[in-house]
Order: C-alpha cells, then sequence, then structure tokens
C-alpha cells in the first residue's frame, strides 16, 4: 500500500486509461456506473475513520472560512467560468454549457483524499461539504438559466441522496467503528492503518468505475477532449492562485490553507453529470464535458497535492 500512495500519480493516470479499456465491453460498461457511489463511501469511510472526529466542531466555527470558500466557489468561480467559456468555447454552446456545469459544482467527495494527503485540514475541509452540496444543486439552475436561458429540474431527492449515502452513512459508520474498536487499540490501529493507506487504492477504483461507465463515447468523440483541455488547464491554473492568495491575505495556516485551496479548485462531476443526463439529454456532448473533466483533473489534483507538501516543507 505504501508504494501506491508514493505513486499516486501514476495510480490515478492508471486507473483512467483501465476504466477506458473496460468501457469497451458493453456487460461492463453498463453496471460499471452502479460501482462510483459505494466505491466513493468506502473511501470517505477510511478517511472519517483516520480523522479526529472532535475537531469537526470547531471547523464548523471558522466564519472566515466558511464564507472565503462560499464567495470564490459560487460567486468567482461561475463568473470566472463563465468567461473561460465565452473565450474558448463560445462557438460550441453544448461543451460551454457542460464545461460551466463541471466547474460551478465543488466537489463533495474525493477532494477530501487531496486534502489528507497534502497533510490539510481534513475536519476543516469535512464541515464546509454539506453547505457546497446544497448551494451547488440549489444554483447549478439559476447559473444556466443566467448564462444560457436554460434551466433544468433538480430533484430534491438528489440532494437528500448525497448527503446520506455519500457523506452522512460513512461518516456515521466511521463514528460506530471508533466507539466499538477504541478499547482494543492494537486492533483498531490496525484497522485505521489499513485504511489509511488504502485511500489512493479506493479512489483509482471510483475513477475506474467512472471512465468504463462512460469510455466509449469518450473515445467516440476525442475532438471534444482537445476542446476542453486548454479553459480547463487555466481555470485549475488559476483557482490554485486565487485559493493561494486569499489564504495568505487572510493568515490561514499551511493546513487551512490546503483546505481552501483544494475545495475550490476540485470539482463533483458525478452530481454535475447526473443533473445533465436528466436535464439536457437530447445533447449527449453536455454529459461528456463533465465525463472529461476528471480526465484532467485528477491528475492535477495528485499534482496540486504534491506542490502544496513542497511548499510546506520549504516553509518549514
Amino acid at each position: 500500500m505504501d508504494k501506491i500512495n508514493k505513486f499516486q500519480t501514476f495510480v490515478i493516470l492508471l486507473a483512467v486509461a483501465l476504466g477506458l479499456l473496460l468501457g469497451h465491453l458493453e456487460f461492463l460498461s453498463g453496471i460499471a456506473a452502479g460501482f462510483i457511489v459505494p466505491l466513493l463511501m468506502v473511501m470517505l469511510y477510511g478517511l472519517f475513520l483516520t480523522m479526529n472526529l472532535s475537531e469537526l466542531k470547531s471547523s464548523f466555527l471558522n466564519v472566515r472560512f466558511s464564507l472565503a470558500s462560499i464567495a470564490i466557489n459560487f460567486i468567482w468561480t461561475p463568473l470566472f467560468a463563465y468567461f473561460l467559456g465565452y473565450l474558448f468555447l463560445g462557438n460550441e454552446l453544448a461543451i460551454w454549457m457542460g464545461f460551466v456545469m463541471l466547474t460551478v459544482t465543488p466537489c463533495t467527495d474525493w477532494y477530501l483524499v487531496f486534502t489528507g494527503a497534502a497533510k490539510g485540514n481534513v475536519s476543516l475541509s469535512t464541515a464546509i461539504l454539506p453547505v457546497n452540496l446544497i448551494l451547488q444543486v440549489v444554483l447549478l439552475p439559476v447559473y444556466l438559466l443566467l448564462f444560457f436561458g436554460k434551466s433544468g429540474d433538480v430533484e430534491p431527492s438528489s440532494i437528500v441522496e448525497s448527503i446520506l449515502l455519500v457523506l452522512l452513512v460513512p461518516f456515521a459508520l466511521a463514528f460506530i467503528t471508533k466507539k466499538m474498536v477504541g478499547k482494543s487499540s492494537a486492533s483498531g490501529e490496525r484497522f485505521t492503518v489499513f485504511f489509511e493507506k488504502s485511500q489512493v487504492l479506493f479512489l483509482a477504483l471510483a475513477v475506474v468505475a467512472m471512465f468504463a461507465s462512460e469510455g466509449k463515447n469518450l473515445i467516440d468523440n476525442p475532438a471534444v477532449i482537445y476542446q476542453l483541455l486548454i479553459p480547463v488547464l487555466v481555470f485549475f491554473a488559476v483557482m490554485f492562485l486565487v485559493g493561494q492568495i486569499v489564504s495568505r491575505s487572510l493568515g490561514f495556516s499551511y493546513a487551512d490553507r490546503v483546505s481552501l485551496t483544494l475545495t475550490t479548485m476540485a470539482r463533483n462531476s458525478p452530481i454535475a453529470l447526473a443533473i445533465a443526463v436528466s436535464a439536457f439529454s437530447s445533447e449527449p456532448r453536455i454529459a461528456l464535458s463533465l465525463v472529461i473533466g476528471p480526465l484532467i483533473e485528477l491528475p492535477i489534483l495528485v499534482l496540486t497535492s504534491q506542490i502544496l507538501l513542497k511548499t510546506q516543507k520549504s516553509v518549514a
């Protein structure tokens, strides 16, 4: 497991390639999507298991962090994303819409793994997740209506399902596990260490499932990748700088700076993809744009976590 964590960049890239390959097997591509949420749940269970849950209370009270995160994610980012789309994708409305849907939805699951890998404040990052989840689903139709004059219906059940399955169930199970194994320190420590060293593995499996479910459509439309590559790279580069500048200006510690940087960089393509498929089924290139996003995003997040670690070491 240590070797997997050491070479996490290559592990994620290998997971993407394997998912694309398996996507050509019809019987696998048809069931792959059903594995994404369970794998994310296992991944977050392990992360919560290794986290000090008592720190969550103080994290919820960090008003400066919460306001900074909300302002960047839901005011600056939509305007910046629309401008980038206009600049690079103005002649391709469907891809432009997909790009905006990708970039205005903050991540609510796997970015916690990268926060932990970069030694960020995972408790603080977890505390902001419910706010990010609710705001993105409520505001996404508003952004589409304002920017493109179109709005898809968003089922309230999607909010409840995402909170219960992806976040609250793993959190509750981790809390119960800690209580059960607390008195048996030796076995509890081994159990925790296993999940601590397995985070990248579970993330890689989730990535395999995601790309296997949409891999064939992706390979059949390579031009969309080239169209999205530059605006997506520019987006992540600028968002990294914004997170760093705002964090330093507010005097955040290294751990809090990591958390703000990654919560404003990472995007939640699974939720946006679900909305795109149900609301814009007649335009498949919107959904395709949301599948391509993680292809570029995941290696960037791996690289970002390593860059952040190097900045910590240089300061130390």
